[in-house]
Order: structure tokens, then C-alpha cells, then sequence
């Protein structure tokens, strides 16, 4: 059992009304790609997110960490990742910053709204360690408390503190991200019991992580949608992203992405989309049908708890953020794994093809697909090029007179929720803990920014950083410096160049220099350096002790 300890809030000035101050609704899809919501330019049906988005703001740059574990803890303590013990994954390879679980002085968002008199609950995905999530904050929680599992599966996800309120499913009709919600629900009826004091949710779904699980009425939907294949999806995604304003009229498509196979350090490229058999073109259309069905299962299970907001007369004074943990998902190559994350790919064809996505099935997308999904980044998930990192981000909060439809591209991170969060509870962080100084968080509030658009002294001078396995990338204004495990830093113009096209390092190496003396300091005051050479990890080979 954790040990609780008494924080030590600074007063405000003005003494706001604990009714007054929002709800606070915190939305993460998983594995989701920067283009496949459809106000973000994909072909995916996501009207109740579409209609967040067109009634709010679209932020077309802000980051996550690039990996599940590590957005997560910035999400929920408003640090980097490494700072609080999860700079890798949950296993402990006995360095601070690679721990596998989050630290003892890291403080969660569910207890510094908790302490500002907020009613804290959790639905969904945990992932950070530890086994029990209301020993951090948060009073009822419902969901996986580690990876994406089963999504058929009861028994994979957990309901604390007592397991037996979890609501009971006849057999064959549960889902994971129906029960997700279910539960979210009944949580926020829960909360609803003292209306004197706001609610905070943490919404983390599972989708559309592998495995591909969806019911087969929306796979039907998608059936024939991606026979086209990756190129012409990809294409088509551009064109549309243009006409939304979510990426520069003049930007180009990235070439199709390099992937690193399990266990390999040489990268391929993905294949051209018909260049592949006829059989596998099949197979991997369907891959892609079921993983869109995810989404749209996703969107329509958000539609209800909106729904649920406006009955109970909640949505104006809600604040909804919406986000993704990392780009689109590419283990392992452009052909995707069964049976679980390793090499093994099997292709389906004739009538195997409609029971991809049962229960009896498991199946992720591949590196092609996650590309199309990422358009029109570089790389995927694991990686800090624009692809791994970029996420679609929605913000919806009509009583704070937010500008509808707006789209901001200033680059903000994920340490920035936190901030948000405290600014909009009329609250700050605690200054102790259990008699000592608490790390200060490196974020700032984005609520001036969504208000009013303009662009802070703090929010346009300084630096964003980022390192998952190696791959690491300092942004600072328009320039960014990023490279691969093991890699030479690039640096490239991200105003003109976001697709990662043009490394300019050769052409600025005063600039570069100083970008990555400012990354190598970030790094030892947040124990991510000295980089491990081994994660301990076997699809990731040891880097050379050299580098």
C-alpha cells in the first residue's frame, strides 16, 4: 500500500465557487494515427468527435512521448516520462528513469484534483506500473491495468477498489470499449450524487490498439473501403488534411516509411500497395476494415458519454481534451503479426477472411497501414519523427467561450495537460510533499492559447523534448533535431518541412550543436541519459556501447 502523504496547496487570490469551476474530461485513444479521425482528414465515420472538433479547437501540433507507457505518465503527472521512473516500458532494468512503475514523488493528475475537491475517476488504461490505480488519486477506476489485452475478455480488465461492482455481461456480448464506457458512466453518476463539487474523468481507451477486435456489423461497414490500398489512401487522406487546414496547403506526402523487422537494426521500405499478391492485398485490407471499425466504435461509444453530458446539463461547463498516446502502430513490418507481437504473420484469404477480428482472432495492422494512418508523417509509433510523436488533439469547452472551429498550430506537449488542468480547477501545484520541495512541472497552461491564440514569450521560446529506445528529438520554434536508436541527429525546418524530408544539419551546424546541448542537459536532469544499452527488450537489439 502506498503511503499517503499531505500536500500543501498555494491560496488563490480570487475564491472561485467549487461549483463553477469545470468538469474535466481527459479523452485517449491509443495507438490512433494523426489522420484517421475524419476532421483530421480520414475516411473513418467519427461524427461525434468531428462535431467536438467543428464546435472547438484542433491543435495540429501537439506531442506526445511516442510510446504508451511514457505519454501516459506525462498525461497523468504533467513530467517527463523518465523523470517519474517510466522513460521505457513496466519492466525495472534498475536505472531512476527506467524503473517500469512511477515513482514514489511522482504526484498523479487524479490526486491534485482530487485535493482541489474534484470527484476522480478512471475508465480505461492504466499502464503505469503500479497495480492498482486508486492508490493514486483516483476513487473509482475500471480497466486495463496494464497493455492493451483482450478485447473480448472480461477477465482482462479490472475494477478497484472492489472487483465485484464491475457490471456483468451476458456471454458474447462484451467489448472492451462498450465496457469501458458502461463504466464511465456509472462513474460519472456516481459523481453526480455531490453536485457541490465538479468531477475529473479519465477516459483512456484501449482502441484501436491491437488486437483487431471489433464487432461485425462495423466491420461490415468497412468491408470494401480499403481494397485501394496504402498509396491511394494515403493520397486521398492529403488532399483532404489540405482542405481542413490541419497540415500546410504546400506539403508534400512523405515516401513511404522505413520499418525496423523484430530484432533487426538494418530498416526496409514499405512496399508499393500494388506490388503486393492479390491474396495478401486481401488480408490486409481487412486488417485495415477492422481496425477503422475500432475507431468509429471508439467515436460512437464518446457520442454517449456526450450525450450523457447534455442530460445531465454538464456539457457547456465541461472541458473536454481529446488525444492520442502515440502515432499509429507499425510492429512489425508492412504485413503486420497474429497470435501476438512477434514475427509471426499468417495470410488469410476466402472465407478466413471474415472471421479476422473475432474472438479466436488476433491480428495488428503493419507498418503500411500505420503509415497511411500517420499521413503524412515519417515513422510510427516507438520513434520521435513527427509520425511516433504527432497526434490529432480536440478541445471542446463552450462555458470558457472557446473560438469554434479553430485550428492553432503552435507546438505544445503533452506536460502541458496538467497545467491546464490546475488552471482551469483554480488550483496549483502543491509546493511539498511530506515536507520536501516537489518537482516543478516543466509544462504551462494552454488555456490563454485556446482563449485567445496568442502565442505566449514562454510558449514560443522554448524547447520541447522527447526519448523513446534511443530515438530522441529536441523542438525549439520551427527547428527540430531528431534521430533514430543509434542514428546521427538530423535537423530539419519544421514550418517548411514538416513530412522530415530535408535534413539540414550539414547546412546549420552551429544550430544543431546547440539544439543537442540543450537536449544533452534536459536529459541528465531527467535521468534519461546515460542512454541503457540494453532495454531488455527482444524485438530492440543492444545499442553499440559506443554510442
Amino acid at each position: 500500500m502506498r503511503v499517503l502523504y499531505t500536500f500543501c496547496f498555494l491560496l488563490l487570490t480570487v475564491v472561485v465557487v467549487a461549483n463553477e469551476r469545470p468538469n474535466i474530461l481527459i479523452i485517449v485513444a491509443d495507438d490512433l494515427g494523426y489522420s484517421d479521425l475524419g476532421c483530421y482528414g480520414g475516411e473513418i465515420n467519427t461524427p461525434h468527435l468531428d462535431a467536438l472538433a467543428y464546435n472547438g479547437i484542433r491543435m495540429t501540433q501537439m506531442y506526445n512521448m511516442g510510446r504508451c507507457c511514457p505519454s501516459r505518465a506525462s498525461i497523468l503527472t504533467g513530467q517527463y516520462p523518465h523523470r517519474v521512473g517510466l522513460g521505457h516500458m513496466i519492466k525495472d532494468i534498475g536505472r531512476p528513469g527506467y524503473r517500469g512503475s512511477l515513482a514514489d514523488d511522482a504526484v498523479t493528475s487524479g490526486q491534485l484534483m482530487q485535493m482541489s475537491g474534484y470527484r476522480t475517476f478512471l475508465a480505461g488504461k492504466w499502464h503505469l506500473g503500479t497495480p492498482n490505480p486508486t492508490e493514486h488519486g483516483f476513487e473509482q477506476s475500471y480497466g486495463t491495468v496494464k497493455s492493451g489485452r483482450h478485447y473480448f475478455d472480461p477477465t482482462q480488465l479490472d475494477r478497484f477498489p472492489n472487483k465485484d461492482e464491475s457490471i456483468q455481461y451476458a456471454p458474447g456480448s462484451f467489448h472492451a470499449t462498450d465496457a469501458t464506457v458502461d463504466h464511465a458512466l456509472q462513474f460519472l453518476q456516481l459523481g453526480r450524487q455531490t453536485p457541490e463539487r465538479p468531477w475529473f474523468l479519465y477516459l483512456a481507451f484501449n482502441a484501436p490498439h491491437f488486437p483487431l477486435h471489433a464487432w461485425p456489423a462495423d466491420i461490415a461497414r468497412y468491408k470494401d473501403r480499403y481494397h485501394a490500398g496504402w498509396d491511394v489512401i494515403r493520397e486521398a487522406r492529403l488532399k483532404r488534411m489540405k482542405k481542413l487546414g490541419v497540415i500546410a496547403r504546400n506539403s508534400q506526402l512523405s515516401k513511404r516509411s522505413l520499418y525496423w523487422d523484430w530484432g533487426e537494426t538494418a530498416p526496409r521500405r514499405n512496399p508499393a500497395w500494388d506490388s503486393l499478391p492479390a491474396d495478401r492485398r486481401g488480408d490486409l485490407a481487412r486488417r485495415m476494415a477492422i481496425y477503422a471499425a475500432m475507431v468509429d466504435q471508439m467515436d460512437r461509444n464518446i457520442g454517449r458519454v456526450v450525450d450523457d453530458l447534455k442530460a445531465n446539463n454538464e456539457f457547456k461547463n465541461t472541458l473536454i481534451v481529446f488525444i492520442s498516446d502515440n502515432g499509429a502502430c507499425y510492429e512489425w513490418d508492412p504485413f503486420g503479426f497474429d497470435v501476438w507481437s512477434s514475427r509471426n504473420n499468417k495470410l488469410h484469404w476466402g472465407d478466413q477472411l471474415e472471421l479476422m477480428g473475432n474472438a479466436e482472432s488476433y491480428h495488428s495492422i503493419g507498418s503500411g497501414w500505420s503509415n497511411a494512418s500517420n499521413t503524412p508523417f515519417r515513422l510510427y509509433k516507438h520513434y520521435s519523427h513527427e509520425g511516433g510523436i504527432s497526434m490529432p488533439a480536440i478541445i471542446h469547452w463552450p462555458e470558457a467561450n472557446l473560438p469554434k472551429a479553430k485550428i492553432i498550430d503552435t507546438p505544445v506537449h503533452i506536460v502541458d495537460l496538467v497545467p491546464t488542468m490546475l488552471a482551469a480547477a483554480q488550483a496549483d501545484y502543491p509546493q511539498q510533499r511530506d515536507g520536501k520541495p516537489t518537482m516543478k512541472l516543466p509544462g504551462i497552461s494552454l488555456i490563454d492559447l485556446w482563449q485567445t491564440g496568442t502565442v505566449s514569450h514562454h510558449l514560443n521560446k522554448r524547447a520541447l523534448f522527447f526519448e523513446h529506445q534511443g530515438s530522441r528529438a529536441v523542438r525549439e520554434g520551427d527547428w527540430k533535431l531528431v534521430a533514430t536508436r543509434g542514428d546521427p541527429w538530423e535537423l530539419y525546418n519544421i514550418a517548411n518541412d514538416r513530412i522530415e524530408s530535408r535534413n539540414l544539419v550539414k547546412r546549420h551546424p552551429v544550430l544543431a550543436k546547440q539544439l543537442a546541448s540543450k537536449w544533452d542537459l534536459w536529459a541528465e536532469r531527467n535521468q534519461v541519459t546515460p542512454l541503457p544499452e540494453n532495454l531488455g527488450a527482444d524485438y530492440l537489439p543492444p545499442l553499440p556501447s559506443n554510442k
